[in-house]
């Protein structure tokens, strides 16, 4: 994740470059497109990233409903159960 977040300040660093008045237009449009192809692979990482969270959570869900369908009888009191038989 360091590697990611290098590289989200390096784009961040590409943009205040490209703010420069002086630039030459020709290096304007290299900055650009090195920034371009940053932010796409960037933006991929972050959507399989996403899906590896989705996943996840889904799992966590599934884990959920399935503790829910189990009857819970470890503090089931029989005591309190035989009285309201009666």
């Amino acid at each position: 994740m360091k590697d990611f977040e290098k590289r989200i300040t390096h784009l961040e660093e590409l943009a205040e470059k490209m703010r420069e008045p002086d630039l030459p237009l020709e290096k304007s449009f290299s900055l650009f497109e090195e920034a371009v192809l940053l932010a796409r692979e960037l933006r991929k990482e972050l959507e399989e990233l996403q899906g590896k969270v989705e996943i996840l959570l889904n799992s966590l869900e599934i884990r959920e409903n399935d503790q829910a369908e189990v009857p819970n009888i470890a503090n089931f009191d029989i005591s309190t159960s035989e009285s309201q038989i009666d």
